[in-house]
Order: structure tokens, then sequence, then C-alpha cells
């Protein structure tokens, strides 16, 4: 799989362990920044994401930052992004499984090392169930169009 990495400055240390781990499952890492631990603003770390996930010049993309709030915000922005922060096993599961997540945001501030590696795998494995949640994720993208 190919994946869209980024961070603000707050993210880098957990965006290079994220990249590792990837790159341990062997997926392709797009690494659009930050490159160090000078600050960055969020916006412009989350929209380049957001347009190549939005392109599909990668499948997914995965954020960093503070909370994962604000990454959330700005990928959402963009036709065909569906992102979310993301807390625990269960939200990172069900994001895809019901909602096809295609952007997974994480806060580099709140969550540990083994759970944040634990959740990008579990996110990663998760295939999107369909049926009916198809319906609803084919509900989302129609407000796109609007």
């Amino acid at each position: 799989m190919r994946i869209a990495l980024g961070s603000d400055h707050r993210g880098f240390g957990v965006k290079q362990k994220i990249g590792d781990l990837l790159r341990r499952f062997n997926h392709e890492v797009v690494d659009v920044g930050a490159y160090g631990n000078e600050s960055v603003d969020y916006p412009d770390v989350a929209a380049v994401v957001g347009e190549k996930v939005s392109k599909k010049e990668v499948d997914r993309g995965i954020l960093i930052c503070g909370t994962g709030i604000g990454m959330s915000i700005v990928a959402n922005k963009f036709t065909g992004v569906r992102a979310a922060p993301c807390h625990d096993d269960i939200t990172a599961e069900m994001s895809r499984r019901h909602n096809d997540l295609n952007v997974l945001c994480l806060s580099a501030d709140l969550l540990g090392e083994k759970l944040i590696d634990r959740m990008v795998e579990i996110w990663l494995n998760t295939e999107f169930e369909g049926g009916r949640h198809a319906r609803r994720v084919d509900k989302i993208t129609d407000l796109e169009k609007e």
C-alpha cells in the first residue's frame, strides 16, 4: 500500500516511528513533512496529504499533530477524503470497518508508542465491511457533490 505520512513539528518524532513501522510492514511511505522539530503550520502538511489521497496518488494517509483534530479538519476539505482522529483500538478498527476511513489522524501528545503502533496496524489491516455502511459512505460522497 502507498501511504502519505505527515505531521507538524509536535508530531515529528511519532511520524518518524510510524514511518519505520510502515516500512517494516512493506508499505511504501510518501513523507510530506515535517522534516524536523522546527515549527510548521499543520494545515500546510494536512493539505498535501489530503490532496494526495483525493487525487488517488496514494492509497491512504496518516497525519499526526498535538491532538489529531486540526489535521482531520484540514484533510476533510478534500473531495473523497474521510479523515478522523482515532484514540484507541476500537476507533481505529471501526473507522475502517464502518466508515472506510482513508486518513488516520493521531495525537502525538495523548497516545503512547505501543498504542499508536497497535492502532496503525489495526487500521491498516481492517477491511471496509460495505453493505449498509457503503450506503452511508455513499451519502457522504453525495454531500461533497452539492
